[in-house]
């Protein structure tokens, strides 16, 4: 619950932040003409809206579970993450290429580059303040972000199981980097007096969200189609069952997310030929209760036993 609330605050602060800059970039692009600015402000219009439906998967993947899904509704999280990738690629990065090409093929000076300056320049301030948010929380969540990291955010991303974190993350690094594009842009447009500037800035955004974009999809997919946990997980688990006194092995351990903080958990482990029936049920009532203490993510756990046969003992010596 705690990790949730984290999240909705990262989305909310994104929410807020992109709402306010895509309605002044969209009015500001209105006033000036700039191909650049409309650019902009569609992508902050389809951050809002991606902002919205991971607000809306969040809500979803909270529904207990019912007779139709026993698991739960924790992958809905991860199916409205891909169509929030599927959205910067194709809208964000699909409108933002149009009007770089209209713009180039018809350049059109901007009218009053000022009021452009003014609203970007608040632009990059808002959005500098939700990424700072979305980059704590998300260095909250993934450990190897510490002072001395043993990650690049690109590998912190992959190995995150909440896409909610990075999306946000990367959305506002990707706006940031926009805003000071359109602001290259902008500067080169006016004082080169070459208004196909314009447009060119306004493909070098596409450019931007469509690499983002396909990063962001290719990572939901992967949540969506089921990843394992974490190896220190699945090595707790194991030494769990490695150190019951029934259990003469426990190699095969099979491990799948079914939402940030849900793990269905599928356990083979070896017994001695002679263990009695009921010594192998009470193996797994305290391992089962263990496991659960040791890693609360785990949502379900599935055992299944196997007897196995003792080496025959060896020959007398003669």
């Amino acid at each position: 619950m705690a990790a949730h609330a984290s999240s909705k605050t990262v989305i909310y602060a994104a929410l807020a932040g992109n709402l306010a800059i895509a309605v002044t970039k969209l009015a500001a692009a209105a006033w000036t003409g700039s191909s650049v600015m409309l650019s902009e402000g569609v992508h902050s219009l389809v951050d809002t809206g991606n902002e919205l439906l991971l607000l809306y998967g969040l809500h979803r993947a909270a529904k207990p579970a019912d007779e139709l899904h026993p698991f739960g509704y924790g992958r809905e999280l991860y199916f409205w993450s891909f169509i929030v990738a599927l959205l910067i690629f194709s809208i964000g990065a699909g409108v933002s290429f149009y009007e770089g090409v209209i713009h180039i093929l018809e350049p059109v000076p901007i009218s009053d580059s000022r009021v452009s300056y003014i609203v970007l320049g608040l632009a990059l301030l808002f959005e500098g303040g939700s990424w700072y948010v979305a980059w704590k929380g998300f260095r909250a969540e993934s450990p190897g972000l510490g002072p001395v990291p043993d990650l690049d955010y690109i590998d912190a991303a992959t190995r995150s199981k909440d896409p909610t974190m990075f999306m946000v993350l990367f959305e506002d690094s990707a706006a940031l980097i926009g805003i000071l594009i359109a602001l290259a842009g902008t500067f080169a447009s006016e004082r080169l007096d070459m208004p196909v500037l314009d447009g060119v800035a306004s493909i070098g955004i596409a450019l931007l969200l469509g690499a983002t974009g396909a990063f962001l999809a290719r990572e939901s997919k992967g949540l969506l189609m089921g990843e394992p946990a974490g190896p220190k997980t699945r090595e707790r688990i194991l030494a769990i069952a490695r150190r019951h006194g029934d259990i003469v092995s426990a190699d095969n351990l099979y491990t799948v997310h079914l939402a940030p903080r849900q793990i269905l958990v599928a356990l083979t482990l070896d017994f001695a030929a002679d263990c009695p029936g009921r010594e192998i049920e009470r193996d797994f009532s305290r391992l089962e209760a263990d496991i659960r203490k040791a890693c609360p993510d785990v949502a379900a756990l599935f055992i299944k036993p196997r007897l196995r046969a003792q080496p025959p003992a060896a020959a007398p010596a003669d």
